[in-house]
């Protein structure tokens, strides 16, 4: 069935893959998905992949928008952020893909955009079950925060993610500017406690890996780098693991209560 989302822009960031960036593309063609307009941002990539961009705008019919300089997943949201033009953002990195559930549970999330205007943000996927919820309808939860020391799990910050969601297209005048230049999670971070601090309001759907999926190739693989150390399964990484994880809820508390939050005059 085809559905045409008039009021919603198909935010797409790129960054050296360009085969990733049409699997995406071709799979909302193949599920006759189209938006009210498609904004690709690229962060200065390799000059191949520039041009197989350009190649695949005659096919999705998309705007480009390059970097002369690499400024990193912040700065790359950043200005492909500034050129949307409609109500609503899709944000997607170009390394998921829409599955087949994709259309009911994206058309729900828009009416509850739309109906309620205090929601901010919408999320369709992430690595782990989020901690804090309640029911909010059709199968999604709103995300609670809670400062609380007895709400111990460190994934309560990521009200916020930088995976697949939709959002209000003044998501950057409400929350602020991604920072660019710094790594992905540094990014994505700063994000989560301006948005947690400035009261966002977010719901995300329960069964978070039936909408899209995340497809890294051998080709392509990810750009994101982790310590090995933070993967293993090894006891004594584990033990390490577990007292880093107390440090990191620690510190992350004190960087959400020194956090100022955004002017409503600005």
């Amino acid at each position: 069935m085809a559905a045409h989302f008039p009021d919603i822009t198909l935010l797409v960031t790129t960054y050296n893959r360009s085969k990733s960036l049409n699997n995406l593309l071709s799979k909302f063609k193949a599920q006759q998905i189209t938006f009210g307009d498609i904004v690709v941002s690229d962060d200065s990539s390799k000059a191949e992949h520039v041009a197989a961009i350009r190649a695949l705008q005659d096919i999705y019919n998309f705007r480009l928008i390059t970097a002369e300089k690499n400024q990193g997943l912040g700065g790359n949201i950043n200005k492909g952020q500034d050129a949307v033009k409609t109500p609503y953002t899709l944000y997607v990195q170009e390394d998921f893909e829409p599955l087949e559930g994709f259309l009911t549970h994206f058309t729900d999330a828009l009416g509850f955009m739309e109906t309620d205007k205090e929601l901010d943000l919408v999320r369709f996927y992430a690595y782990f079950k989020y901690p804090y919820t309640k029911p909010y309808g059709k199968g999604f939860s709103q995300m609670l925060f809670s400062i609380s020391p007895f709400a111990n799990n460190h994934i309560k910050f990521y009200v916020y993610s930088d995976h697949p969601h939709l959002r209000r297209s003044n998501f950057l005048e409400k929350f602020g500017r991604y920072q660019p230049h710094v790594n992905v999670d540094k990014s994505e971070f700063g994000l989560a406690i301006s948005f947690i601090k400035n009261k966002g309001k977010a719901i995300i759907f329960d069964k978070f890996n039936t909408v899209f999926e995340q497809v890294n190739t051998s080709d392509e693989p990810s750009t994101a780098n982790r310590a090995g150390w933070r993967e293993s399964k090894n006891p004594f990484f584990l033990a390490v693991r577990a007292v880093y994880l107390q440090w990191k809820q620690l510190k992350w508390t004190y960087a959400l209560l020194k956090a100022k939050p955004i002017s409503k005059d600005n």
